[in-house]
């Protein structure tokens, strides 16, 4: 009874990947660089305008065309 199984040999093989990854995944979160406060708001306001001015300028050309539907479709 004091032989190691197949089972605990695999069970001691994936505990130690486990460990192995956990320790990689430690390693690589403190190679981030998160980016400043101020650094988001200000990406962050130019997203909103951008979504902005994309959003005025799809209105506009439903509009445009919608204007030209109705004309066509009187005429």
């Amino acid at each position: 009874m004091g032989s190691i199984t197949k089972f605990e040999k695999k069970n001691d093989n994936f505990v130690s990947q486990m460990k192995a990854y956990f320790k990689g995944v430690r390693i690589e979160w403190g190679k981030i660089t998160w980016p400043e406060k101020r650094q988001v708001f200000v990406e962050t306001i130019y997203v909103i305008a951008i979504v902005f001015v994309f959003t005025l300028f799809i209105l506009i050309l439903d509009l445009v065309y919608k204007g030209i539907l109705s004309f066509l479709k009187i005429n």
